[in-house]
Parts: structure tokens; C-alpha cells; sequence
């Protein structure tokens, strides 16, 4: 329900909790009404390339199991920095509707003449940015990150994204109160 509300939440709960699924399933439940193949949805930045792979591996569980092929209806990329020039060549020329990429990519995504033109107008109207691991993101770096979010958004055109933190670490002592008055 607080998902399909459109506002910004940050969800902490445990390890194997469901936490990925729990932000998963409202944007391919979006892109499946929208209809797929209309420029991405989504992007999901992950703090390290270890955790964004593994990830992708979890989503095409999700995502393409039982389809024909092992090829769903909704479409998503890795963009970690990670894929060879043709694959790379490949996600410019055609986005899929989910981008799983880490926040130095998004960074280049921004600022690289080539994502400029090819990836960032299909980005536009761009409805969810995942932050998976969002404790990671503190201090300078934290800072660095939220102007990001801000820069993503203009570049997108996108006053309406939701934006979705994820953590299993952001606060576990406390009350439920004390623990919100933390993570916020």
C-alpha cells in the first residue's frame, strides 16, 4: 500500500525478509499496466557490483521464469560499468524498462555525452529510483548521492518519481518510534 501511495519510503527490515520483492513487485505491477517497452521505469542503484549481479540473477527469477525462452514481459539491464562494448552499445540503443546500475554509473549517465543522448530520454518520466542499501549512503558520500537524485530528476523530467530506500542495517535498537526518528 505504501508503494502504490507514490510517495518516498525507506523500508528496514531483516536480511531474506523480502525487501527487494517488496519495491520489485510494485514497479513490474506498473510497468505490466503501462505496458512494457515504452523507455525505463526504473532504476535500481546498488552500492556495490557484487550485489547488483546477484540481484539481477534474483529478478530474472522473477521476471522471465516460466515464460517462453526464459524471456518475460518486462525487460532489465545491468549498466554497472561491468558489460562489454556491445552489450553497453545494446542498453543505449534499446533501454529495457528496469535499469540496475550502481550510483557511479548513474553518475556517468548523467554527464557522459553518449548515456546523455541515448540513455537519459528514455529515462524520461522516469517513475521509481531504488536505493538499495541506503546506510551505505551517509556523510559526504550521502550528500554526494542525494544531489544526484535531485540532478536525475531534472535530467528526466521526473518531478513525480518515487524514490525507494532499502536496508536491513539502518536502525535495529529502540523503539519503533526511536528507530523511525533514526532512519529519517
Amino acid at each position: 500500500e505504501t508503494a502504490k501511495s507514490g510517495e518516498p519510503y525507506v523500508l528496514s527490515t531483516g536480511t531474506g525478509s523480502g525487501k527487494s520483492l517488496a519495491y520489485i513487485v510494485p514497479i513490474v505491477n506498473h510497468i505490466l499496466q503501462q505496458g512494457p517497452g515504452q523507455g525505463i521505469k526504473a532504476i535500481i542503484v546498488y552500492p556495490m557490483n557484487a550485489l547488483a549481479n546477484s540481484q539481477a540473477e534474483e529478478l530474472s527469477k522473477f521476471i522471465n521464469r516460466g515464460y517462453p525462452d526464459e524471456k518475460g514481459l518486462v525487460r532489465f539491464k545491468r549498466y554497472t560499468g561491468q558489460e562489454s562494448d556491445v552489450e553497453r552499445e545494446a542498453i543505449i540503443a534499446n533501454p529495457p524498462d528496469i535499469l540496475l546500475t550502481n550510483y557511479v554509473m548513474l553518475e556517468l549517465i548523467l554527464t557522459r555525452a553518449i548515456e546523455t543522448k541515448g540513455i537519459v530520454p528514455k529515462a524520461r518520466g522516469l517513475q521509481f529510483l531504488v536505493l538499495d542499501e541506503l546506510h551505505t549512503y551517509r556523510g559526504r558520500q550521502g550528500g554526494d548521492v542525494s544531489l544526484l537524485v535531485r540532478r536525475l530528476r531534472a535530467a528526466t523530467e521526473s518531478p513525480g518519481m518515487q524514490c525507494i530506500g532499502t536496508s536491513a542495517t539502518l536502525a535495529s535498537e529502540g523503539t519503533l518510534l526511536e528507530q523511525r526518528t533514526e532512519i529519517a
